[in-house]
């Protein structure tokens, strides 16, 4: 244990419940490499190298392999850790201590900080390089032989950054949709408190089913449509109208081309009909009508 209570390389106090990690990260002209070394209060060990397909500094490199030792210790469980590192600039931009300037270095820094939110505990230090031995010794077994590693090491080829993988967010509404009321009767025969919704449901449920969740308007003749709301029937209208495929066709036109595409919500001619009045282009190159508003009407002389 060292003075400020972290524990050094391999010394784990038995009533602390903290992982140890240690990471070590490094490019050169034979290629970016980084590893890990995850280590449970119990003591056992979980090595972890990574090869990236594509050039990294020395920063990036040790802050990549910092971004997989915390996710690693996620997913073992782990509530608080403890990583250790030889990177001065990581350590102390993490901390607080160093300002970010460069845009990347902050991308880093912002990714670190969402992953160990879940963490009860969390601390980083720098350590140097004669107390990061085990981390040191994977690195250079990876740089030699990286190929021929043990199956106890786990290995990972990146194919890019952290900061540059697209970030995807589920959104989940708890908006209600013209087919809350469908599904909800189809699924637990619920009716809205109005008895006119009430008998509009009835009469049109038939019309309509449900597969994997998923709400169905059924076709006599075509196939069956997949409902969908007003604003993805909306964007589908738009891409259909002034999208790589759309022609500008007139409002009637562009309710086909949408029914074909086998979607369907209960606005759709209206909305066919308002976009296209809306349509900057249809409007400047529309054909110029030059019958008259109104009927004409014959005024005979007095």
């Amino acid at each position: 244990m060292n003075q400020e209570g972290i524990p050094a390389t391999g010394e784990t106090p038995k009533d602390n419940r903290r992982w140890t990690l240690y990471t070590n990260g490094v490019s050169s002209r034979e290629g970016s490499r980084a590893n890990l070394i995850l280590t449970s209060p119990e003591g056992e060990e979980v090595t972890y190298a990574l090869r990236f397909d594509f050039h990294t500094t020395n920063n990036e490199a040790k802050y990549e392999a910092l971004l997989a030792g915390l996710r690693l210790a996620k997913q073992m469980g782990a509530e608080a850790v403890v990583a250790l590192t030889d990177s001065r600039l990581a350590a102390n931009q993490i901390n607080g201590s160093f300002e970010t300037k460069d845009k990347r270095m902050e991308k880093y820094v912002r990714i670190v900080q969402r992953l160990v939110k879940p963490f009860k505990e969390f601390v980083i230090k720098q350590i140097p390089r004669s107390e990061n031995r085990r981390a040191d010794a994977l690195h250079k077994l990876v740089s030699t032989c990286f190929d021929n590693l043990s199956k106890k090491v786990l290995v990972e080829v990146l194919k890019e950054r952290r900061i540059d993988e697209r970030q995807v967010n589920t959104l989940t509404t708890s908006k209600r949709t013209w087919m809350t009321p469908r599904i909800e009767y189809l699924q637990h025969s619920i009716l809205p408190d109005s008895h006119e919704e009430a008998r509009k449901i009835r009469v049109k449920a038939p019309s309509y089913a449900l597969v994997d969740g998923e709400l169905y308007r059924k076709g006599f003749t075509t196939p069956w449509h997949k409902c969908v709301d007003e604003a993805k029937g909306k964007e589908a209208l738009q891409e259909a109208h002034a999208g790589q495929e759309g022609a500008h066709e007139g409002a009637r036109a562009l309710v086909g081309k949408v029914i074909r595409m086998g979607i369907y919500w209960t606005t759709t001619h209206q909305d066919a009909a308002e976009l296209t009045k809306k349509c900057v282009e249809c409007q400047a190159y529309s054909p110029v009508q030059g019958n008259p508003s109104a009927p004409l009407t014959n005024i005979s002389s007095p």
